[in-house]
């Protein structure tokens, strides 16, 4: 999704227009993680920006989203661009460190 969108309207009022985005930008996103995930992908990652205009848009995290619009629009602004795209992720695992298996191990006894 790359999408600018307007917080003004004739007949809506900015707040209500405000909730309508976010809306509209939680659907596509539960749209896209209900899809299949290929062989060898463990889930759906985003990759998010946003800006008053294309250009000036900065890497944002998905969950800092809805953040971004309320900072926009306490700052009186007029439109904003949001781009969220798709991409397949797996899981990073680590190994657990020596030590805390160690310790665990002390409190068993």
């Amino acid at each position: 999704m790359k999408k600018t969108f307007q917080l003004t309207h004739p007949k809506i009022k900015p707040a209500r227009r405000v909730d309508a985005i976010k809306s509209e930008i939680k659907k596509y996103i539960k749209r896209e993680r209900n899809k299949t995930l290929p062989e060898g992908v463990d889930y759906w990652d985003f990759d998010c920006k946003f800006g008053l205009t294309e250009p000036t848009a900065d890497v944002v995290h998905l969950a800092a989203i809805n953040k971004s619009i309320d900072e926009a629009v306490a700052a009186g602004a007029n439109s904003f661009y949001v781009e969220v795209i798709v991409k397949m992720a797996n899981r990073q695992f680590t190994a657990p460190d020596e030590d805390l298996s160690e310790s665990l191990d002390e409190d068993e006894d």
